[in-house]
């Protein structure tokens, strides 16, 4: 099979906010995505997305797949640009569809279809100019968070407030800095997981991971914020989360994260993998944060695959099920 791979690749830009190309893969996972692909029989060709090359590569050059990692470079639907091109141009890809992409990365708009659903969800607020009043339903601690970001973009210890004054100064620096509305939603106490879903065939939920931040004091860090994801392992700063997969869950409350899991993952709509993010409460509720329909593929860190090695997969295993979901979907 003739597979493009689609990405963007992370950049250095010192007029930027640190966390602005923190969606963006590594040269590594372009490269073992390629590696694995290519192990599998298949030709690559690996296409750093830039408009208008996007356009003049797939017309001048016939592909039966693309593999699709590319965040989108700007814009509020910005996962969905590369498969709408492709969707326009009847090109098949992996992943999920336009919508489902641009659905994902709307914290407020997922959260109101999980609720529709009767998936457990953090209740919240959505923040559009920061004057709007506080709902008094909500109870405080609350974590604020840029409504339309991944990545842990535009979040870090701070996010989590007490008080009103310091909810309101909060939003107010989201709004300022990410041009977005801000999201505040009540900050869950529990067991932080996360659970990856493949779908290969048949559709498997992998073993959950859990990542237990009590060895990072020294970080200051207590939850998955950006410096943890950007900076994990490093030692020096306190990034060293430790990761349990399977998590240490009971057989009751696996049950109900998967479930979760599953569910959230069937209501976005998503198509051949997704992870999605989890706070399991003390009452034993698995609360959905959000859901990643494209997420991390790097074989070192990424815990899509951290995932799927505790299931016995490879990592080119891991690349091909996503290939051949994708490609006997579009045969069908």
């Amino acid at each position: 099979m003739k597979v493009a791979l689609t990405y963007n690749l992370k950049k250095k830009d010192d007029t930027k906010p640190l966390d602005y190309f923190s969606e963006f893969d590594s040269e590594e996972t372009v490269k073992a995505i390629t590696v694995a692909l290519e192990n599998k029989g298949h030709t690559v060709e690996a296409i750093n997305v830039e408009y208008p090359r996007l356009f003049s590569y797939f017309r001048n050059n016939r592909v039966d797949m693309v593999f699709n990692i590319a965040e989108g470079e700007c814009g509020r639907f910005r996962e969905s640009e590369v498969p709408a091109v492709l969707d326009y141009l009847n090109i098949p890809y992996t992943g999920s569809n336009t919508f489902s992409l641009a659905l994902a990365l709307n914290k407020a708009l997922t959260k109101k279809i999980l609720k529709a659903e009767g998936i457990a969800t953090p209740d919240f607020q959505v923040f559009i100019t920061g004057k709007e009043e506080l709902n008094p339903a909500l109870k405080f601690p609350l974590i604020v968070k840029p409504n339309c970001e991944g990545s842990a973009k535009g979040i870090n210890k701070n996010n989590v407030v007490h008080t009103r004054e310091d909810l309101y100064k909060k939003v107010g620096e989201i709004l300022d800095c990410y041009k977005q509305e801000a999201l505040a939603e009540e900050f869950i106490e529990g067991k932080e997981l996360t659970v990856g879903i493949l779908e290969n065939g048949k559709t498997t939920i992998l073993p959950i991971l859990e990542i237990d931040f009590s060895t990072c004091a020294k970080s200051g860090e207590y939850f998955y914020s950006w410096k943890m994801k950007e900076y994990q392992g490093n030692i020096e700063l306190g990034t060293t989360p430790t990761f349990h997969c399977p998590a240490r869950l009971d057989k009751t409350d696996e049950a109900r994260v998967k479930d979760a899991a599953l569910r959230t993952h069937r209501a976005v709509g998503c198509l051949d993998l997704s992870r999605t993010d989890i706070r399991l409460n003390k009452e034993g509720t698995p609360y959905v944060l959000e859901i990643n329909p494209l997420p991390g593929l790097n074989p070192k860190e990424s815990n899509f695959p951290i995932m799927a090695y505790a299931a016995g997969l490879r990592y080119e295993d891991i690349i091909e099920a996503i290939l051949m979901s994708a490609s006997e979907r579009n045969k069908a």
